[in-house]
């Protein structure tokens, strides 16, 4: 585990995100597969601008949507600041993103607002509640859409990594079962930071974090998921969220993505087999598919996840930050860094973050 292959990988799932985000913005949300066909061709290989009344319309091929420009904000916070400050991170929320909305979701930067940042606006600017009081119930991913860079900056310190995702995703998102799926996504990235295959054994890695008190995952089994014992403790680890299922279920994906009596093919069509809406019980699952599978081929892992309509977006980037990870910055093919608007900009930042990331964290 080298300070230079952690600074290549990290700022490789930085990119891998902002590049997903930029190739989901022209066939975002095709729920009529055979009519994205008709509009972007049999098969979509590169940035494309939205068609005329679709969402994003009037952006460009290459340009960042609301999820590129909420992560930036955050990377941009973490790399200033040195760290997570959750007040400097709600101060640009506040002066950068929330001026530029008005609630609905047609409007804002990229095009579109999600739902979990509309009702925080409405929380924070028209009801001026403060900070703390402006979640909501929406059950889809833009906590993780953001909180994925702070997954990067802790990779080394797991610990720090749950506390502060969790913190920072529940400003915007009150259900539990989402925040459980956040901090288990974003330690399964911080395991791939580390140098880790999504594989059959990362789950093992993080159910030992989880018996060791680190990562907040309440779980009643020994070693091996192996029944308790008369006498155990109840509960014998506790933690914050209810089970450590949500740790479980990339390794269980990722063995089914090696198993060769199971295929999906073409890999796109994982969009169908776990779903196309934007819940983040449909996307994670396709996200782990596709990042196990393509785990050193990260072109052919945003495409395919590109090319599966439904929320394409949200698929592409979080395959794209996994595979982004697995393969660093380097793997990245250069075509998509130089396609994406201040991709060179992107670049800096992804890799001042990096370094931050493969410091040891002092607390």
């Amino acid at each position: 585990m080298t300070n230079e292959g952690i600074r290549d990988r990290a700022a490789g799932a930085l990119m891998g995100a902002w590049i997903g985000d930029a190739l989901g913005l022209g066939p975002h949300w095709y729920y009529d597969l055979d009519e994205l066909r008709r509009d972007y061709g049999p098969w979509i290989t590169g940035y494309t601008a939205p068609r005329p009344g679709r969402y994003h319309d009037g952006m460009k091929a290459g340009q960042s949507s609301q999820s590129g420009f909420i992560l930036e904000l955050t990377a941009r916070s973490l790399a200033e600041r040195g760290d997570y400050d959750e007040a400097d991170f709600c101060r640009r929320m506040d002066e950068e993103l929330f001026p530029l909305l008005n609630g609905q979701p047609a409007n804002g930067p990229g095009g579109y607002t999600s739902q979990s940042i509309r009702e925080a606006w409405r929380r924070r600017v028209e009801q001026k509640r403060p900070w703390g009081e402006t979640a909501g119930h929406a059950d889809t991913t833009e906590a993780i859409e953001r909180t994925l860079a702070i997954a990067v900056r802790y990779a080394l310190d797991p610990g720090r990594l749950a506390e502060t995702v969790s913190r920072n995703a529940a400003l915007t998102q009150s259900d539990d079962l989402v925040l459980s799926l956040t901090v288990a996504y974003c330690a399964v990235l911080a395991q791939l930071v580390r140098g880790s295959a999504l594989d059959a054994h990362l789950s093992d890695t993080l159910m030992d974090l989880v018996k060791k008190n680190v990562l907040p995952f309440h779980a009643v089994t020994r070693d091996g998921l192996k029944p308790p014992r008369p006498g155990d403790p109840d509960p014998p680890r506790a933690g914050r969220f209810a089970s450590p299922d949500a740790l479980l279920s990339p390794s269980y994906i990722a063995r089914a993505a090696a198993d060769p009596d199971i295929r999906i093919e073409p890999a796109w069509k994982v969009s169908l087999v776990y779903g196309m809406p934007c819940a983040i019980y449909h996307m994670l699952p396709a996200a782990y598919y596709l990042a196990a599978r393509f785990r050193d081929d990260f072109e052919s892992a945003v495409l395919h996840a590109l090319n599966g309509g439904g929320q394409n977006q949200v698929r592409a980037i979080l395959a794209g930050t996994l595979v982004g990870a697995q393969v660093g910055l380097s793997g990245i093919p250069q075509r998509f860094i130089d396609g994406l608007e201040r991709g060179g900009e992107l670049r800096t930042l992804a890799l001042e973050l990096a370094a931050q990331a493969a410091e040891p964290t002092e607390l």
